[in-house]
């Protein structure tokens, strides 16, 4: 088994055991002090508890609990109790990244949006429909010229990013003539 980290990763998969211990002199575990974590971001709170190793602190989070944990960035805060006393130890910023086979769409946003708009057009080649109105609600439609300028338009964005990562036709053109 590798050696245990000794300070805050700066990322964790959700599904991996997360483990470090932290060596704080002035708080040890022994002496009586816990330590804690506390992560959170706009829509999660996570709390990270401790046990004793010695003088140290040992986090030992089973995967089976990060497993329920949403991927996001995170600010932490560690924090040292004791006999109703806390002090701050540690604060900093944390991500947790998604479970390799977590159902979560990676693609990029112009990959998204071109598949929304050919989705779109698909569903309008089959209605002639560009507005209707019921009890005074009128509902209109993007007409079909401005769809098809944006899905260009994203299409080369995402013509683009494949250039960029290396994907898809280099931009040379082979030629050979023959007899």
């Amino acid at each position: 088994m590798p050696a245990t980290p000794t300070t805050e990763p700066t990322s964790l998969i959700a599904g991996d055991t997360a483990r470090w211990l932290k060596s704080l002199p002035s708080y040890p575990a022994s002496d009586g002090w816990v330590l804690s974590y506390t992560l959170v971001n706009a829509a999660t709170r996570l709390v990270l508890p401790t046990t004793a190793d010695g003088d140290s602190h040992q986090v030992s989070v089973p995967a089976a609990t990060t497993a329920a944990w949403p991927a996001g960035n995170y600010d932490y805060r560690a924090a040292v109790t004791r006999a109703g006393d806390v002090f701050t130890v540690a604060a900093g910023r944390m991500t947790i990244q998604p479970a390799f086979g977590a159902a979560i769409d990676t693609r990029s946003h112009a990959r998204r949006t071109l598949a929304a708009i050919e989705s779109t057009l698909e569903g309008r080649a089959s209605s002639a429909t560009a507005e209707y109105e019921i009890a005074g609600r009128q509902m209109k439609y993007i007409p079909l010229p401005e769809l098809l300028t944006l899905r260009d338009r994203y299409r080369r964005d995402v013509r683009e990013e494949e250039r960029a990562a290396g994907i898809g036709l280099s931009g040379r053109i082979h030629v050979r003539f023959g007899p």
